[in-house]
């Protein structure tokens, strides 16, 4: 199962509730292994090294970095955008469809938007 980490800002209600669904999910947010207001691409950089799918609402800068690392061939675990204006029960159906249905491997230098 992929494992993710929730960016700092990303809805708290939908973190809970992936839990309340999935009580064996591995996701963990970024406040919680001490990375709060940590620059996005060394989030990125941990996110790789723990081999951590990130889930951001931050569409506007997130995936760019993402971009510019996977450009000069640095990976990343993967990305997630999932918009403000999704409702949170889809955000989560789609979540656990990913984390169930790929691998890590599948998930590698990949930025998807949500919804599927």
């Amino acid at each position: 199962m992929i494992k993710f980490a929730t960016d700092e800002d990303f809805n708290n209600r939908i973190f809970r509730g992936l839990l309340r669904r999935q009580p064996n999910l591995d996701i963990v947010r970024i406040q919680d292994v001490l990375l709060s207001g940590t620059h996005d691409s060394v989030i990125l950089e941990w996110a790789f090294h723990e081999q951590r799918v990130l889930l951001t609402h931050d569409v506007s800068t997130m995936s760019a970095y993402a971009y510019g690392r996977i450009r000069v061939g640095q990976s990343i675990a993967g990305l997630i955008e999932v918009p403000q204006s999704m409702p949170i029960g889809q955000v989560i159906e789609d979540l656990l469809t990913i984390a169930t249905c790929l691998t890590a491997e599948e998930m590698e230098n990949q930025v998807q938007f949500l919804p599927l």
